[in-house]
């Protein structure tokens, strides 16, 4: 039976963009997942090296404005491997273009940022069997949102 496909746009395309990509093509050999990751878009400044990157990773198509990739309707999840000072104004964003939003550490510049963006994606949560990863109890692990232990299914704020 074919596995519904997981649309993944990048934004970003430094180590950690290079690590993320590996990770959505390897998930897969290693664990049985509800859906299928697809390499849909990668987005940067720079045209040529983000057209060198997707072809090297793999990806379908590029962008050179975050903006134009949060936006498209054939993205289901914003992975942020951005710099640090970006990843607040984009996962917000994605969270109200509907999106699941990943984001690479460290989450914001400070707390009260951080904040913002955990409201911004509650309050546009999708949920529909993803695997979330989650540290609990110094384990981290793929859990579907319906098995994780403890019955977690979405980030707290520690408000």
């Amino acid at each position: 039976m074919a596995k519904q496909k997981l649309n993944i746009g990048l934004v970003g395309y430094g180590f950690m963009g290079r690590t993320h990509s590996n990770a959505f093509l390897q998930a897969p050999r290693y664990f049985d997942l509800p859906f299928e990751p697809v390499l849909k878009a990668v987005a940067a400044r720079n045209k040529d090296r983000v057209e060198r990157f997707a072809a090297n990773w793999g990806y379908e198509s590029t962008e050179t404005d975050w903006r134009r990739l949060v936006e498209r309707k054939d993205i289901d999840l914003v992975d942020i491997a951005s710099p640090n000072d970006t990843h607040a104004e984009i996962a917000v964003a994605a969270a109200r273009a509907g999106k699941m939003v990943m984001c690479e550490k460290p989450l914001s510049m400070d707390g009260e940022e951080g904040v913002k963006m955990v409201k911004a994606v509650e309050k546009g949560m999708r949920i529909e069997g993803i695997r979330l990863l989650e540290k609990e109890g110094g384990k981290s692990g793929p859990y579907r949102a319906d098995d994780h232990p403890g019955g977690k299914s979405r980030v707290k704020s520690k408000e």
